[in-house]
């Protein structure tokens, strides 16, 4: 409190004692054991009052004592089961919870992890995937102001995400693996991997890789062979010794007929192997009859063409060809898709051949855009330019309705260079994207589609959007989400189809150990999103005649469901609306592939170099007792007195006004009982 605020206070008092003397001791004619009660409520009161008005302000100070955090992560994958660990696992975190020395000494905190990161530790061992290193990055962010010494339980055996092993370089606490399994090796073959492509063209041969792996220290003689149904359509005997323990095989295999294609490929396994289920993979090819051809035109070279292309063709049905103005007229009809990359003059003749074949086109414009030519030689929008240039980035629409479009983060993607002006939209369209300068939306598109008389066109009005493949990457670690953006539009964009209101998306297949999405998009009878409707899947295994039903959940302007609980096998779907005889169907195939079975024992090479690295220390789940032990005496690992200090008005003292009320009520009662009112 300062120095001011306390003259203030005796200030008050001074005057609350001035009034009730005056008010109650002077020329008055009470008893003076009334006049020194009435006054002395009365002095309370005004004192009281004033008080409120001066609100002082003090400190008061507490004390606590934090205790260090002990996260301990669970691996919840069905690795642990294969390896008949769960029963260990559970047995352990029963000893964590009822050890009453470490929970005194530690703020205990349970997650378990698989393909995703959780707060819990109910576990199922049921996981199709483990990423041990999204485990301790997220536990690293959590944690990463505390003392917090992690313990880590698991196999080590990792099957999605970074190298948990140098991921862990800037890890601010020490790790302690607790190793689930043993180090004996045992003798295995097994396919380790292997590479198709997801697609194939009708009469080609597609490419295939293999890498086949043998533990063991004799010689060893094997047979892999790729069925097809129950045909052997390929066969190759291999060696292995102790020293030569891997194998990759590159073969091709012919593709003759359309539609989906399974395999299974086999490493005949030896008679003393435990695990066989690693020796064995089904994979899947579609055989498509032809790509789809999508011609890029341009005058310029600039990084968006090869941006263009590798995203395109991250698609093995599509194809792309690169062409100027003066070499594509005369090819403009191979083509499903022309886009026309900053068209100036010299696009004249291919835009006179593009209205005579009715070509659908996708306009890329920018700062070496001729916007003269432009606004004359086509009637699907206008431009008036300063050139003048400006930064702009994209803010999604969430309200397009023509395809499905998730929020890959458009707003936080690098600006994008435009020539300033209006972009004005002359036929009817959707804007899948509106132009925003410094955060604010100008109500101008980015990025519109349009469809008339048969013709599907769009614009995009911003060039330099290699960085943003470059930016999803780095947010996703992955060009995957940039890339289905890219391909929803070219596909889109490429197809004459007509549109139905009720469109439904899925693959052909699916492997079982991967997210199983279906995706609807439902639309009134003006073609306008209707995100009020109630979608449901109904989903049947053609071999067992299983029928379930799951409804699908809007997400923005397209409903999805997720069928990752299906069993692997071959399906047909129906997808309903709800009090609308509106419906689509399908099929797909999900492949049976769980590799987690792929494993016959810890990997206590990295965990224990995942110990050292963090300046922790690797225990097998046998050596747990030893575990918490050392954790309990490791005097680095100490609780800390935390002091925090708050300043406080008196406003805030609710017993204040409270003594006002009383003493203010007493002396009204005691002058009414006195007959003095």
């Amino acid at each position: 409190m300062s120095s001011q605020t306390l003259l203030y206070i005796i200030i008050a008092g001074i005057v609350s004692l001035i009034l009730a003397i005056f008010m109650y001791g002077y020329k008055t004619k009470f008893s003076n054991k009334k006049k020194w009660m009435y006054g002395f409520l009365r002095f309370v009161t005004l004192f009281s009052v004033l008080l409120l008005l001066i609100n002082p302000k003090f400190k008061t100070e507490t004390y606590s004592i934090i205790k260090p955090s002990l996260p301990i992560l669970v691996d919840n994958s069905s690795s642990v089961k294969e390896l008949n660990q769960q029963g260990n696992v559970k047995s352990f975190i029963a000893e964590l919870k009822n050890n009453e020395a470490l929970n005194n000494k530690f703020e205990l905190t349970y997650y378990s992890f698989g393909s995703d990161f959780k707060s819990n530790d109910t576990l199922t061992f049921s996981e199709r995937n483990t990423n041990i290193s999204k485990a301790l990055s997220a536990t690293n962010e959590l944690f990463k102001n505390e003392i917090a010494p992690t313990i880590l339980i698991s196999d080590g055996n990792q099957t999605l995400g970074n190298d948990y092993e140098f991921s862990t370089a800037s890890y601010k606490n020490s790790v302690y693996p607790v190793i689930l399994g043993d180090s004996t090796k045992h003798i295995d073959l097994k396919i380790a991997q292997l590479n198709n492509n997801r697609y194939a063209f009708l009469k080609n041969k597609f490419p295939i890789e293999v890498i086949l792996v043998y533990s063991g220290t004799e010689n060893v003689l094997s047979q892999f062979e790729i069925k097809k149904g129950n045909t052997v359509v390929y066969k190759e005997k291999v060696n292995f010794t102790e020293t030569e323990n891997t194998k990759i095989l590159s073969l091709t295999l012919p593709a003759t007929s359309v539609g989906f294609q399974k395999y299974t490929a086999q490493l005949n396994p030896l008679s003393e192997e435990k695990n066989t289920s690693n020796n064995t993979k089904q994979f899947a090819v579609e055989v498509i009859d032809q790509a789809t051809n999508v011609l890029i035109i341009s005058e310029i070279v600039h990084p968006d063409l090869g941006m263009l292309k590798k995203s395109i063709e991250s698609n093995e049905q599509r194809k792309v060809t690169i062409k100027k103005p003066s070499e594509a007229v005369a090819l403009l009809n191979d083509y499903q898709l022309l886009i026309l990359y900053q068209p100036n003059r010299k696009f004249f003749a291919v835009y006179k051949e593009i209205d005579k074949l009715q070509k659908n086109t996708l306009t890329i414009t920018g700062l070496e855009t001729n916007w003269k030519f432009l606004n004359t030689v086509q009637n699907n929008f206008n431009k008036e330019v300063t050139y003048q240039t400006e930064d702009i980035t994209g803010i999604l629409n969430p309200n397009y309705g023509t395809f499905a479009i998730d929020e890959i983060g458009f707003e936080d993607f690098k600006p994008l260079e435009t020539l300033f002006g209006e972009l004005e939209m002359l036929v009817p369209n959707e804007i899948v994207l509106e132009q925003s300068i410094d955060g604010y939306t100008t109500e101008t598109p980015l990025l519109a589609t349009s469809e008339l008389n048969g013709r599907r066109n769009a614009i995009f009005d911003g060039e330099g959007f290699w960085r943003w493949r470059a930016q999803s990457y780095l947010n996703s670690n992955s060009f995957e989400d940039f890339d289905n953006f890219i391909g929803k539009l070219v596909q889109y964009l490429a197809s004459n189809k007509r549109r139905s209101r009720l469109e439904v998306s899925n693959e052909s297949f699916y492997y079982n150990n991967n997210s199983i999405k279906i995706s609807a998009q439902y639309f009134d009878k003006n073609f306008v999103f209707d995100s009020r409707a109630s979608l449901t899947i109904s989903v049947e295994n053609t071999t067992t005649k299983n029928k379930k039903e799951f409804p699908l959940l809007l997400k923005r302007n397209f409903y999805e469901v997720n069928l990752s609980s299906l069993e692997a096998g071959e399906y047909r779907y129906k997808v309903t609306v709800d009090t609308e005889s509106v419906a689509r169907s399908g099929s797909f195939s999900i492949l049976d592939f769980n590799v987690e079975q792929q494993f016959l024992n810890a990997d206590v090479t990295k965990l224990s170099r995942l110990a050292t690295n963090t300046n922790g220390k690797e225990y097998f789940i046998s050596e747990a007792t030893k575990l918490i032990d050392s954790l309990i005496e490791n005097d680095a690992f100490q609780s800390i007195q935390k002091s925090e200090q708050k300043t406080v008005p008196l406003i805030d003292w609710k017993y204040l006004l409270g003594l006002i009320i009383i003493a203010l009520s007493l002396e009204w009662f005691l002058r009414k009982y006195n007959g003095l009112i």
